[in-house]
Order: structure tokens, then sequence, then C-alpha cells
């Protein structure tokens, strides 16, 4: 008889369940991979077969030009894989389309989360609780000094800004995937219905959630804009490394903001030159990650990146069961 929970390995290239032959979010190709969501870290392209709900699907033929082998699964569906594991795709909350994965096998229940976040975001479905006996969880702001403000706080930030400096305009770093989209929604859900200005690279993203029924209002491009005086007291959204790049020249006094998590730590907002910092993220903060676990209760907590000792620790004094997995090619991203 083999010991409980055998079946799934973490291994520094993802996380891999034996009995089905399948790896979750693996940092390399792989014959058949679970995706829990489509930003880089944790998808890529290569794989013979990608098992992913159908909007990560879509962001991933849109970035990575996967196409090939694509198997999708709806929220709340579930999937045989391997004769005797059952994968269920489970809303997650961070981004479009992305979703915790809920493995059950011998009678064990696992869930991987991916990345996720418990706050309201018009562009996604919300996290969904689910009891399980090992939950495996990111840790990404996982320190008690991060916790995130209500979004309507720094959207208000963002639009005072705006009516401060008429002559200018506020230029936000966004995340291409997520960030950018939310940071729109919640414009437009606070009453600006202004055109939008967008970076080329902001385009194709922000018109394959549209397609998704997420609906983001006037939306252009800068290059199309009929002259730099048009842009004056305009938001205009970019990836964040195009904040002091040679094309936010071509923008009237730009007022230089940051929508990221990361902008809670004064250093690095200082060290992007941002003036105006939102603490703006698709991650679950520390009392969210605290708030979840006690939530679902599992028997064991596994944290798979980020700040793990913290969390380690919050689960050690609350005598709950908990260990930090080795996985290595997990970015912070600009989240």
């Amino acid at each position: 008889m083999s010991a409980p929970f055998s079946w799934i390995r973490p291994e520094p290239q993802g996380i891999y369940i034996a009995p089905a032959d399948v790896w979750v979010d693996p940092s390399r190709p792989v014959p058949r991979a679970l995706v829990t969501h489509g930003h880089a870290d944790h998808a890529r392209g290569g794989h013979g077969q990608t098992i992913a709900t159908p909007a990560t699907l879509a962001i991933m033929e849109l970035r990575y030009n996967t196409r090939e082998g694509a198997s999708p699964v709806a929220y709340g569906e579930s999937v045989c894989i391997g004769g005797d594991v059952t994968a269920t795709f489970l809303p997650a909350g961070h981004v479009l389309g992305s979703a915790q994965i809920l493995l059950e096998h011998a009678g064990e229940r696992v869930i991987i989360t991916g990345d996720y976040k418990r706050a309201p975001d018009p562009t996604c479905t919300p996290f969904a609780v689910t009891p399980c006996d090992i939950f495996i969880t990111e840790a990404t702001f996982g320190l008690p000094v991060f916790t995130h403000p209500p979004i309507r706080e720094e959207i208000s930030k963002l639009l005072k800004s705006l009516t401060d400096e008429p002559e200018s305009c506020v230029l936000v770093g966004a995340y291409a995937l997520g960030k950018a989209q939310r940071v729109i929604a919640e414009l437009r859900a606070s009453g600006h219905h202004d055109t939008i200005w967008l970076h080329g690279a902001m385009e194709a993203m922000c018109r394959l959630y549209e397609q998704h029924g997420v609906a983001l209002g006037d939306l252009r491009l800068v290059s199309d804009a009929p002259s730099k005086e048009a842009l004056r007291g305009s938001i205009v959204i970019a990836p964040p490394s195009a904040l002091n790049d040679r094309w936010s020249r071509r923008l009237p006094d730009p007022v230089t903001a940051m929508a990221s998590g990361w902008m809670r730590v004064r250093g690095r907002a200082r060290q992007r030159g941002v003036e105006l910092p939102l603490v703006i993220s698709d991650h679950a903060d520390w009392n969210e990650l605290t708030q979840t676990i006690a939530e679902v209760n599992p028997h064991e907590t596994w944290i798979t990146h980020g700040r793990e000792e913290a969390l380690l620790r919050w689960c050690e004094l609350g005598q709950r069961r908990a260990r930090a997995l080795a996985l290595v090619g997990y970015e912070d991203e600009d989240d």
C-alpha cells in the first residue's frame, strides 16, 4: 500500500501527478500539462497536450502561438486523466481564465491554486473556496507588511491626479495580462468613460478580454492620436518597461504611475521613478492568504513560491501542518 499523497510529487520544474503522467504548470515542455493560467511563469508553449480553461487556452494561443493539443475544461467541469485521477477546474480570481485545479485520487483531494486573489475583480470569476486535504498555495505577498488597500481608493488617486494636472496625461504602467484590463474596468466602474489610450503592446490582450465578455469601453492606440495635444487630460496605459522608454517622449508632460502590489514598497517606486504609486495587485495579500488557508482548512498546506518563510511560520503557530516547496521558474512579475 502506497503512502498517503505519494502520487503527487513536487519537482523543481513543476508538480508531477504520477498516476496520470501529467504535470501542473511545468517550466519546460512536457507531453501533457495542466495549466492554471496564462502568465508566462505558469504557461509555456511546446506541450504535447495542454489542459486548461478556454480563456487560458486563448491567451496561450495569442501569446505563444499554441493551438495544437489544446483541451478546454470549463469551470466546475471534471476530467479523468490517466484512468484514475480526476481534475476539476475552479475559479482562482487572478486573471481571466485563471483556475485552481482540484485533483482527486484514491480518496485524497489536493488543490493547486496557481496564483490567486480574493479581492473583487470585474474582469474575472471570483475565487471559489473548496475543502481539500492538501492546499498548495502561492505566497507572492506572504509577509504581514503586504496589505492591499481597496482598489477604489487607488483608482480615486489616479482620477484625482488627472484632475489636478489637466495639461498633462497620466501614464500608468500595468502588466499586459490582467492588470491593465482590471485598471481599465475599475476606471469605468468609477465613472471614467473618456478614451483610454494604449501602448501598442496592450491592444491584442485587451481585445481578447472583450471577446470574452469583459467591457472595457473606448480604447485607442497612442500611435493613432491626431496630435500630442489630444492626449492631454487623458489616461495612457503601457507596459512597465515603457514608463521611461523613448516611447513615452511622445506624451504631454506625463505623470508616471505604476499599478502593482510592489508599490507598497517605497524603494521600488523610487527605483522606477514612479510619481504616483498605485497599490493594485492581482495576488492575495497577507490577510487573504491566511484567511484562505483558514477557510479551506486543509490537513496540510504546501507553499510553492514567494515569501514562504513567514506563511510557513504562521501555519506552525496555528498548529497547522505546512511545508515549503522548492519550485523554480516562478517570477514576481510586475504585479
